[in-house]
């Protein structure tokens, strides 16, 4: 006779406390099966040296030996596609329910429908919870019901709706105990996937009270370096969004609380735009005749352009996965602005090598640099990657970290001139929107 479970599908939300949809699932009748998927959808498309991968596999086998040895449990981890896997699995167990938590992201969305479909199917429910967000979906929008396209008056709103118990912690802790006594559960190696061990490691958070007080004063100088490193903690769950809110809403600077109401905005759009993966949000900006050019792309991707501070950013972007948030902002200028290459290409790249690349927000943030997305800087405002210099840089810390062949002979010449650059740009995007 097959064992009655409940099932936790871990996703992108890889901790045991303050875990909602754990919390739910060790709520209910019966012992629970915490499970993670490496999607075969998702991961065939990654470099087999993947850091994000890595950290995953990393992060779920510390949780497989806290289980072991403190609850007598542990975590199964499977390979494959998610529909396969669920077959498999009610073959083996008796499945009443399976917990998980929301996913906002459009291939997400059609999996879990997917899932759910097949469960209900087989008489399985199917419950899923907000855990990586404090606001989802239509919970801040306009008095009309319509989504907001301007981030301040969605911020203003969102601290207007906020009260203190949206930040309720979800104990797990005296529930775990009623996770399935198996010690044995099925792991797997990277190799079984076809990953190895990736050499760039994911450093640990920063979030102290002087760095969130300081953090208005010190965001925007890369040579400094005081980014708190959440992202991709928030990206994989690792750390709690209730926590780290609760954190920035206790110190007097309320900049680093207005840093992470700007990933749920991001979010929110994407859940009401999901065609701004591929299209722009405004319509007429893929108009734009694009250059395109291969020779100038690669050489913006190495680092190459012959301006300094896009190419330590580059650099730094490709050597650690990581490049400072002011940085991101002057390279995505560039590439479409001053190459005239499409935001969607400079979008594929990072989403291939930041460690906290996160849909939303990165495509958010690369159709806001090239005019084009919600609350955009307008097309006319063409960042000076040299002028960025003296106000981000001006002691060249940065530069001379990531760039120190900057004043060698071998240093390439600019591959474009700044002032024919922006005269071309004005041109080309004034020619689409007329």
């Amino acid at each position: 006779m097959k064992q009655a479970i409940n099932i936790f599908w871990f996703r992108r939300d890889l901790r045991l406390d303050d875990n909602h949809g754990l919390f739910e699932a060790l709520s209910g009748n019966q012992p629970v099966l915490p499970i993670f998927i490496f999607d075969t959808e998702i991961l065939d498309k990654l470099p087999k040296e993947d850091a994000r991968v890595t950290f995953i596999y990393e992060s779920l086998q510390n949780i497989r030996k806290t289980l072991q040895n403190k609850y007598s449990s542990s975590l199964a981890m499977y390979h494959g596609k998610p529909l396969n896997i669920f077959k498999q699995l009610i073959e083996t167990y008796a499945v009443e329910t399976v917990y998980t938590n929301h996913d906002y992201e459009p291939y997400a969305k059609a999996r879990d429908v997917e899932i759910k479909t097949f469960l209900t199917e087989n008489d399985i429910a199917f419950k899923t919870f907000k855990d990586q967000v404090i606001f989802e979906k239509n919970q801040v929008v306009k008095a009309d019901g319509t989504p907001y396209m301007v981030y301040t008056p969605y911020m203003k709103t969102w601290k207007s709706n906020f009260k203190q118990n949206d930040l309720e912690i979800f104990d797990t802790k005296p529930l775990l105990n009623k996770l399935i006594k198996n010690k044995d559960l099925p792991n797997l190696s990277l190799l079984d996937m076809g990953f190895t061990m990736s050499n760039q490691k994911i450093p640990d958070y920063t979030v102290t009270p002087n760095l969130i007080q300081n953090y208005e004063a010190t965001r925007n100088f890369p040579a400094k370096d005081t980014t708190s490193r959440l992202g991709p903690h928030l990206r994989f769950g690792t750390v709690s969004i209730r926590k780290m809110m609760q954190k920035a809403i206790t110190e007097p600077n309320e900049i680093f609380w207005q840093e992470l109401i700007w990933r749920e905005f991001f979010m929110m759009i994407l859940w009401h735009f999901p065609h701004t993966i591929t299209e722009s949000f405004k319509p007429q900006y893929d108009r734009i005749v694009w250059r395109n050019n291969e020779e100038e792309f690669k050489l913006w991707c190495k680092g190459s352009t012959g301006y300094p501070l896009v190419d330590a950013g580059m650099r730094q972007l490709n050597e650690t996965g990581f490049m400072h948030n002011r940085v991101r902002m002057l390279v995505g200028s560039f590439l479409c602005k001053h190459l005239l290459i499409d935001w969607r290409w400079g979008e594929a790249y990072f989403a291939e090598k930041l460690h906290d690349y996160e849909l939303a927000s990165n495509v958010g943030n690369w159709q806001w640099v090239a005019g084009c997305g919600v609350d955009a800087a307008p097309y006319f405002r063409i960042f000076n990657p040299t002028t960025q210099i003296d106000k981000f840089d001006k002691n060249l810390g940065y530069i001379k970290q990531w760039c120190p062949d900057f004043q060698e002979l071998t240093y390439p010449t600019p591959i474009v001139d700044h002032k024919f650059a922006r005269e071309r740009c004005l041109q080309v995007y004034k020619a689409a929107l007329q």
